[in-house]
């Protein structure tokens, strides 16, 4: 592929751009000029306000989306010798959090259409040693849950649900966080909204929820002594400073995703009639809220191809 000169202006558009305005500011400067920077009420009520969200009953917010699918395996109890059947086409992360507990990481084609895991692929590769599935949000569209909840219920599964890249997506009229047993949040400054850093894990299982939270903070209890350390746990706590920042994203959540959507409408006009360029597919049951708009090339084209156009962008 040659890709000839153009005379249309070189602009500087970053992949990504927080969305940050007075609103965010005064709210970390509340926190700053209080007396308790972590562990406090900011946490509490940005973690109850996730939960809303996702529409589940708990909320455990992390300091990474990494570190929330880290618990997210503890508190289920999968570890050396067990399996999770997952997708070979996401970030990094998602197969990583099987690795870090000792587990194996079992790999199930995607479809080509969402792009996330293929529920037939997924039941090719269950066996014995199959403790969970963990399906991601791929660029921001939900998987197949309700095909992968079935799945999970006959064959006594849990079902994990990276929606690292989905906050404010819907899969049939139900937020996503709140599709399958545990999910989980990221909100690094790509995201939709931001913590500057952080994460959270969403559950309606309060023995998940109260499992990932000891963990979360060295492994202490609500129950002892401030010291009293009950397990062998992490330091994955976010600070009220990094709440009180995504408390006030989270409330102006509806304001940040319209811009976005209306840059998918005029990418779609523009680029729905270039027959070497296929579009974003949405299912008909799916309200993105376009983490990112993604651009196949078509199939003439190949890995060089591809690569020669992201150099000419940059």
């Amino acid at each position: 592929m040659t890709i000839a000169p153009t005379q249309v202006p070189v602009l500087d558009i970053p992949l990504a751009r927080p969305d940050i305005t007075e609103v965010e500011r005064d709210a970390v400067m509340r926190v700053l000029e209080g007396p308790i920077l972590s562990l406090g009420p900011e946490l509490d009520a940005f973690e109850t306000e996730l939960a809303l969200q996702a529409g589940v009953s708990y909320a455990v917010a992390t300091n990474s989306g990494t570190s929330a699918l880290h618990l997210t395996m503890l508190a289920l109890g999968i570890g050396p010798g067990d399996e999770v059947i997952t997708t070979p086409f996401s970030f990094i992360a998602s197969a990583n959090c099987i690795l870090m507990v000792g587990a194996t990481p079992v790999f199930a084609d995607i479809d080509p259409l969402t792009l996330s895991i293929d529920p037939q692929e997924v039941q090719k590769k269950i066996n014995s040693r199959t403790r969970a599935i963990l399906a991601v949000d791929v660029f921001g569209h939900p998987a197949h849950w309700d095909a992968l909840r079935d799945i999970a219920s006959e064959h006594d599964l849990s079902l994990v649900e990276d929606s690292a890249e989905s906050i404010g997506s819907t899969y049939r009229g139900r937020p996503t966080g709140g599709l399958a047993d545990v999910a989980i949040f990221a909100f690094y400054p790509n995201k939709q909204i931001t913590t500057g850093e952080g994460g959270a894990l969403l559950t309606n299982d309060g023995n998940i929820a109260s499992t990932a939270r000891s963990l979360r903070n060295q492994g202490r209890s609500d129950q002892g002594g401030w010291l009293a350390h009950h397990t062998m746990g992490y330091n994955f706590r976010l600070s009220d400073i990094n709440c009180a920042l995504g408390r006030a994203q989270l409330g102006r959540l509806e304001e940040i995703l319209a811009p976005r959507a209306q840059v998918a409408e005029t990418y779609n006009r523009m680029l729905v009639d270039l027959p070497e360029i296929g579009t974003q597919y949405v299912a008909s049951d799916v309200e993105m809220s376009w983490f990112v708009y993604v651009v196949q090339l078509a199939s003439q084209f190949t890995s060089d191809d591809r690569d020669q156009v992201l150099l000419y962008l940059r």
